[in-house]
């Protein structure tokens, strides 16, 4: 148990006009309760004179030279005193002396508590049309979606959380997508949740709001699938795979007609070409989920690891034999086919039924060598790091600066 029980987080860049009001709702609100807690500006570089305001009302201010929401926020929860966090931004934009009912759900111990402005109310012009029918709605489906996640409101800027409990889920996004990459974790290591109303108002600025609606709610997809390898790869895989093969397993048999649409060997070779592809992406979700699995980034399921206890390099190099073996032979088939012609024409409608499917199983035997081979890489790389383990009390705040993840960048995957 820590000393003091909370800390009110706000990430402030540039917030001059706003930062003095939110503080001061902030320490009312404490003092009206009776909570021991602080006020904590987590300061991205601003140029404004925020910090002064802050200090000068009695907030801590911890500079944060890694610029990103995410960034000041991480910095923020690391450096935080209390227990538990209450977050939210700097803009006058959330009402900072209405937080009990968050106080009420923390104290009874969930672990994360969620703002939901849909419920609570968003005034005339706090929001965006674009970001309140389109962005925040269909963001916040598809996460549910993907992760079983029963948040409502994945980009609320409000939440309460309990420190220890957010911190032992290793976030790492420095901008925007921060605020999806908590909830996301949250839903998936189980952490208990719950969501409470929230009132947006109007911010306080005079400028343009940091948000950028289209890069940052790209972000936020971009993010949402590559947390979730089944969506992205596993399940157009497996559907690939499955109408790849029993295309060409009807196709074999000789020309479909499907209503006044004749099917022959041309829908025979898309049909294997479907299942290489298919077969590809299903490799990707495996590689993504164990390498996933091994560095944290997400929890491992029955099914990861059932697939590891079975698996070996071996195992793999064997599959991928025999299947390059079967379309040798069905090569070997087509080649004396082709004898019997006296190496001459071939009707391409019976001789290509038998070297597509020939065809498709050399490629995707060496797709599956070539993956054994690839996981056995991998392997390696796990020997190696368990032999010279890592020191693990490595503060939070000392992976800021190697925190981008997935977007084309160099990751320190150590850090995590």
């Amino acid at each position: 148990m820590h000393a003091m029980e909370l800390t009110i987080l706000m990430p402030c860049l540039n917030e001059a006009r706003t930062v003095g009001v939110c503080i001061r709702k902030a320490f009312a609100f404490l003092h009206q309760h009776g909570i021991h807690g602080e006020v904590l500006i987590a300061d991205n570089g601003s140029t404004d004179g925020s910090q002064h305001i802050a200090r000068d009302l009695g907030a801590r201010v911890l500079n944060v030279p890694t610029r990103g929401y995410g960034a000041a926020l991480i910095a923020g929860i690391g450096a935080a005193q209390g227990r538990y966090v209450i977050m939210g931004d700097s803009d006058d934009s959330y009402d900072f002396s209405h937080l009990g009912a968050f106080v009420r759900e923390l104290w009874r111990g969930t672990q994360l508590v969620m703002g939901n402005r849909f419920k609570g109310g968003i005034r005339p012009g706090a929001m965006p049309a674009l970001h309140r029918w389109l962005g925040n709605p269909v963001l916040s489906t598809v996460g549910r979606v993907l992760f079983k996640s029963q948040v409502r409101d994945f980009h609320c800027g409000l939440r309460g959380f309990d420190r220890e409990a957010i911190q032992s889920l290793g976030l790492c996004c420095t901008g925007m997508e921060f605020a999806s990459e908590m909830v996301v974790k949250a839903s998936l290591q189980g952490l208990s949740m719950s969501e409470v109303p929230t009132t947006l108002s109007p911010d306080g600025r005079d400028r343009p709001p940091h948000l950028r609606s289209w890069r940052d709610g790209w972000r936020h997809l971009r993010f949402l699938l590559l947390f979730s390898p089944s969506w992205l790869f596993l399940y157009p895989g497996l559907a690939l795979l499955w109408l790849g093969g029993l295309g060409q397993a009807v196709l074999l048999q000789g020309p479909l007609a499907v209503g006044g649409v004749m099917l022959d060997v041309h829908t025979m070779l898309y049909a294997g070409g479907a299942s290489v592809m298919g077969l590809q992406l299903v490799a990707l979700a495996m590689f993504a989920k164990v390498f996933a699995a091994d560095h944290g980034f997400l929890p491992a399921t029955q099914a990861v690891r059932a697939f590891a206890r079975w698996f070996s390099m071996e195992r793999g190099l064997i599959c991928g034999a025999l299947m390059m073996l079967m379309g040798l032979v069905l090569s070997g088939l087509s080649l004396v086919a082709w004898d019997h012609s006296g190496f001459g024409h071939l009707d391409p409608r019976v001789g290509m039924r038998i070297v597509i499917p020939a065809m498709t199983l050399l490629l995707a035997g060496m797709q599956v060598l070539s993956s054994s081979l690839f996981m056995g890489v991998l392997g390696l790389r796990e020997h190696a790091r368990v032999r010279a383990p890592r020191p693990s009390n490595t503060p939070l705040a000392e992976a800021v600066p190697a925190l981008e993840v997935g977007y084309g960048r160099a990751v320190s995957l150590e850090s995590q």
